[in-house]
């Protein structure tokens, strides 16, 4: 029959995923270095990543997925509303020259 699942202590998945994400190297790479099964280490990587540092209490690094704070979600709200008026500004303006562009085509006829 097989073998006992092997059990690992946070503060080793921590390391092993720290080993991945900071010197860029391929999971199996890592995986066989530790000692560990490739596949039980890309669990452990894709769990970092869709929800920050899964086994420690330390906050997500910018980029990686986490959940915004109130403060953020408010300023990505207000820029996503700035963008929609500037892109509304930006489509009038070039009806405008389109418009000024057909006038003039009318006027050298």
């Amino acid at each position: 029959m097989g073998s006992k699942p092997q059990r690992y202590d946070a503060e080793f998945r921590e390391g092993a995923v720290r080993i991945v994400i900071e010197t860029g190297k391929p999971i199996p790479e890592v995986a066989e270095d530790l000692g560990v099964h490739p596949g039980t280490l890309h669990s452990w990587v894709s769990r970092w990543r869709r929800n920050g540092s899964a086994s420690c209490d330390r906050p997500a690094p910018a980029g990686s997925g986490g959940r915004l704070r109130e403060g953020e979600r408010a300023e990505l709200d207000r820029l996503r509303r700035e963008m929609s008026e500037k892109n509304k500004r930006i489509r009038e303006l070039e009806m405008e020259r389109d418009v000024f562009k057909r006038c003039m085509a009318l006027w050298v006829k």
